[in-house]
């Protein structure tokens, strides 16, 4: 498991990328684009009566699952962030973890469904993604969908991520290592230097 050490050292996300992700153009841009690409041939719904967000951050993404699905657990690594989400979610839809993706503490197959938007560049090594594939596996139900997407590496993005974890996934690699970590029907779509989405299921 990868835990950040103590201290100020670690910052996942500056100030300038944490105060954009939390914009009304932040949620527009995933409204208008991030979602309509990642769920395309799908829907929202498709994740099931008892998903879990991976990595929300502030939260946009969160709101615009909930519009969509009843039930939602995100896990989130920043506490400052899921104390935050929590703060302002009903409870009764929402449940916001504080806890570590690589290593969640929930039980084998316990969520319908599994999504993750624009903060896999986050972990700051392939074998920590590749350790939150597995677990994300792990925790869905048999037949389980995962849907992620995220921004494919550039200059500008490295630049906006300037004393910040940045580790773009290589979508080329992608179908290979979440056949690895126990997927099934692994679909990738790019859109050349701009973004992936990916749609992959636990075998039933």
């Amino acid at each position: 498991m990868w835990t950040p050490p103590a201290g100020p050292t670690v910052v996942p996300v500056n100030k300038n990328h944490l105060a954009l992700l939390a914009t009304d153009d932040w949620r527009n841009v995933l409204r208008d684009l991030i979602f309509p690409f990642a769920f395309k041939g799908a829907e929202p719904s498709d994740l099931g009566d008892d998903a879990i967000e991976v990595g929300p951050g502030p939260g946009l993404t969160t709101d615009l699952l909930l519009a969509r699905i009843q039930r939602l657990t995100a896990i989130e690594l920043d506490a400052d962030l899921a104390d935050a989400l929590s703060a302002r979610t009903d409870p009764a839809r929402v449940t916001v973890v504080h806890g570590d993706a690589t290593a969640m503490p929930f039980e084998a197959g316990r969520f319908s469904g599994a999504a993750c938007f624009t903060m896999l560049h986050h972990v700051p090594d392939a074998a920590g993604q590749d350790r939150l594939f597995t677990e994300v596996c792990r925790v869905l139900r048999p037949g389980g969908v995962f849907i992620a997407s995220d921004s494919v590496a550039n200059d500008e993005l490295a630049a906006f991520h300037e004393d910040d974890i940045y580790n773009p996934v290589d979508p080329a690699t992608l179908e290979a290592r979440l056949y690895r970590a126990g997927f099934d029907r692994v679909g990738v779509r790019v859109v050349p230097d701009r973004a992936w989405a990916v749609r992959a299921f636990k075998p039933a």
